[in-house]
């Protein structure tokens, strides 16, 4: 009979498990972060336009909201750590076609692959669950994970731009293709394969009708966000195509002897309260601070008019940074005091901090700006965002650990649709007959607005049963 392991050895177990995923996580928010300050670059070096750049971006997030429906469902069914190994492995085929691509076509084919590594951290977590066991740990761990896919403090992106502007855009594909590499050998050495419970076959004709639907409606919010050019029509037929895809996928799911999500669980207050919650929250934040706020900084009129190369250190920097410190902190917070209730606690600090913003907008200056990007990065980016994650863990059923992170990733992505679309819609609105800084105001205090919505909806949120946490961990063990 082996012994059992040492507290050494699990340590170091612990250890490497935490490492690979963070391998893993790094890769998918590389993927989604390290561009942003090579797009000009990109244009530059492609002869093409801003918009066309623009839309290769647009098609990643897109791509990233749809493979998170099902990849994690999928996961489950057929092993996480098979389902993942294979996301971070074609993610890097497609970092290759982009590094390779001789025009922005090719570019757009490659971004919409690397958008397989969407659902890497709900996926991760998921595993991180399997494998630890202990509330508190893993909550802090958790914690962990979650910040470093806020940005890892704002070093992303700045490597981003010195590759591109030391060695060209496409050394920024290498590095992120090689990442996906050493992910790979990570995640297959220091994980265990695991699934759920039960194991039927994936339901692929209730995943089709809502990947139309969600990508639908993405595409639609996307193309509102134009405003003025916006093709109006096709933001109607657009929405009107995903509700109908909706209603067929909810028919299909409630005559499907395995079903991707039951209705029964669609209509259970986890569902619908949590996924409430996530599009408010990102809705309400998503747009402020990585479009007004940046924005107001760079206003020559109604801000200090910081340069482009300026205004990330005061911005988005300090906001990553503060979320990445405070991370775990709110996981471990999280395993003493629950998941909801360190919620609420980061959305009301998240409205007071919108509220500085507001008053900050009146008489902005780079100090107050700063101030409300590190009180921000604490609440939203610290707190808030890592509790809605990590409920859409400990509030999955046994059966179907997986399609609760997965709608919630696409709740995440399609908030931030909506965010850059209502927010900046008031903004311009409010701008044109009172002036730029009345419109930054307005589109700040919108944003408040919906945040208090999500703190009232987070109320309807139930809490995770500790004893059906432990349960579903020892019944999602490793697969033999």
């Amino acid at each position: 009979m082996s012994e059992p392991p040492t507290a050494a050895a699990t340590r170091t177990n612990v250890t490497g498990l935490v490492v690979a995923l963070l391998v893993a996580v790094f890769a998918f928010q590389l993927n989604a972060s390290m561009l942003s300050p090579a797009l000009a670059t990109m244009e530059r070096e492609l002869q093409t336009t801003t918009a066309e750049i623009g839309l290769s971006q647009t098609a990643f997030f897109t791509a990233a909201a749809l493979f998170s429906l099902f990849l994690p469902r999928w996961g489950d069914l057929i092993g996480r750590r098979r389902v993942l190994s294979l996301m971070l492995l074609v993610t890097g085929v497609g970092c290759v076609v982009s590094a390779l691509a001789p025009s922005v076509g090719v570019l757009f084919v490659g971004r919409i692959i690397q958008g397989v590594a969407g659902p890497v951290v709900p996926i991760c977590l998921i595993m991180l669950r399997v494998q630890v066991p202990d509330q508190k740990l893993y909550a802090t761990l958790l914690g962990v994970l979650t910040a470093v896919n806020g940005g890892i403090a704002g070093v992303d992106a700045l490597a981003g731009g010195w590759l591109a502007g030391t060695f060209g855009f496409r050394s920024i594909f290498w590095v992120m293709a090689v990442i996906c590499a050493i992910a790979v050998v990570a995640v297959r050495g220091a994980t265990v394969e695991s699934t759920a419970v039960e194991t039927p076959p994936m339901d692929w004709k209730g995943v089709a009708p809502l990947v139309v639907a969600i990508g639908c409606a993405l595409v639609a919010f996307n193309q509102a966000g134009n405003l003025a050019t916006a093709n109006w029509l096709i933001v109607i037929v657009l929405l009107l195509v995903a509700a109908a895809a909706f209603a067929v996928f909810w028919r299909i799911e409630d005559r499907s002897p395995h079903p991707l999500v039951s209705t029964r669980y669609l209509r259970q207050r986890r569902t619908w309260a949590l996924l409430s919650t996530t599009l408010l929250t990102m809705t309400g934040v998503f747009a402020i601070m990585n479009g007004l706020i940046p924005n107001l900084a760079q206003d020559p009129t109604a801000g200090p008019g910081l340069g482009a190369d300026v205004v990330s250190w005061v911005t988005l920097t300090p906001y990553a940074l503060a979320g990445l410190v405070l991370g775990p902190v709110a996981g471990r917070l999280a395993g003493s005091f629950g998941y909801q209730r360190v919620l609420q606690i980061g959305l009301i600090g998240t409205v007071v901090g919108v509220a500085i913003a507001v008053v900050t907008a009146a008489a902005p200056s780079p100090g107050l700006l700063l101030f409300v990007s590190l009180f921000i990065g604490v609440t939203y980016a610290g707190v808030s965002n890592i509790m809605l994650n990590g409920l859409g863990i400990v509030l999955s059923p046994e059966d179907n650990p997986g399609y609760l992170p997965g709608l919630n990733a696409g709740a995440f992505n399609l908030g931030a649709g909506i965010s850059f679309a209502v927010l900046f819609a008031v903004d311009t609105l409010v701008a044109t007959g009172s002036g730029p800084r009345a419109g930054y105001t307005a589109g700040i205090v919108t944003g408040g607005v919906l945040v208090l919505l999500a703190l009232a909806v987070s109320v309807l949120i139930p809490r995770p049963d500790p004893s059906a946490v432990a349960a579903r961990v020892e019944g999602a063990g490793p697969a033999h």
